[in-house]
């Protein structure tokens, strides 16, 4: 049997509890914070009933009126987010978060224009919102305006290097404006950051597609260079005779050993890929930082690295029989500074 003492504890305990609740049901973070977690969870309707309960008891609780946008954007409802976002950027005209959503949803609905305008002025209310400038290199690549794409993506990743989908609209971006060379070092940059997933397969496809342009084996042992006119004295016209050299008197290799050779000799003369307008963030991010691995001896472990996701097995038994490797180019990409 309890004694008294404990019996009156639980009942203070319990007493507590029920205020504590009843005063958390009335609390418009509590309830965002609910709502947040029903979001999470794909309980839309019940997230947005929670939001909604919020902006009863507080009419302009900010977070509130950004999360109920999120769901309804998150759950295919973007346009119904619209007015949301609206009265929040008049409750605080320097939400980036408002003008990034409603860049994205215009961008969703096929109004660049506006899209642009929205991150324009979320740039110029908030200049350190890194996904503003991502979301606009995005839009910008869209529309093939790649001049524009190319600027932004170069400033998201200076803002935020681990941005794995900066790097990507980089390297997707200097691809459609014929830098082949600066994507190839773009998409190695990105899979530095994400190597096991889908657009880690796609980021390798791009590589192939890159090393192999304008070659064609003509015969068992001969082989054809196609030279596009446009890369005549320009800056993609060493890679194809570079990637030949690298495998040309060389037998029994496996497509990894290839790549492994291929791209070696591809950074040893990346510098060039820059063209003769000097680009800075693309000699000191990529061209010296990949000219540097290169020459270390970790280029083995590096390309086993990034070609995980097509090559997987067989990777995931080197890396198991060269842990020491895999340890070197660990330390050394922890230790070698990118300047940007």
């Amino acid at each position: 049997m309890k004694t008294l003492s404990k019996i009156l504890l639980s009942l203070v305990i319990t007493t507590y509890s029920f205020g504590a609740i009843a005063q958390e049901a009335n609390d418009p973070k509590s309830l965002v914070k609910q709502g947040v977690e029903l979001n999470d969870a794909g309980k839309y309707a019940e997230a947005i009933s929670k939001y909604n309960e919020a902006l009863k008891i507080d009419s302009t609780f900010q977070s509130a009126y950004y999360e109920i946008a999120y769901t309804l954007f998150s759950s295919g409802k973007e346009n119904e987010a619209i007015p949301y976002l609206e009265k929040l950027l008049k409750l605080d005209a320097k939400s980036a978060g408002a003008y990034d959503m409603l860049g994205s949803i215009y961008d969703d609905n096929k109004q660049p224009e506006k899209a642009i305008a929205y991150y324009a002025k979320g740039i110029k209310a908030n200049p350190n919102y890194q996904r503003l400038y991502f979301n606009t290199a995005i839009t910008y690549y869209k529309m093939a305006k790649y001049d524009e794409s190319e600027k932004y993506a170069i400033t998201a990743i200076k803002m935020d290097p681990k941005h794995a989908s900066s790097q990507r609209v980089y390297a997707m971006t200097t691809y459609a404006e014929g830098k082949r060379g600066v994507s190839l070092l773009a998409w190695c940059s990105f899979l530095l950051i994400e190597p096991q997933t889908k657009r880690s397969e796609e980021a390798n496809r791009y590589i192939q597609k890159i090393l192999n342009y304008g070659i064609k084996q003509t015969g068992e042992k001969s082989v054809t260079i196609s030279i596009d006119p446009n890369d005549t004295g320009g800056p993609n016209l060493m890679m194809p005779i570079s990637v030949l050299a690298a495998t040309s008197d060389k037998k029994g290799l496996t497509k990894v050993d290839s790549l492994t050779l291929q791209l070696k000799n591809v950074f040893e003369i990346s510098e060039s890929f820059g063209g003769k307008k000097e680009d800075p963030f693309y000699k000191s991010y990529l061209s010296d930082y990949f000219k540097s691995l290169a020459a270390s001896d970790n280029m083995p472990a590096f390309v086993r690295f990034i070609s995980i996701s097509v090559y997987r097995e067989e990777n995931l038994q080197w890396f198991k029989d060269n842990d020491g490797k895999v340890t070197a180019l660990d330390n050394w990409v922890a230790n070698t500074k990118r300047a940007l």
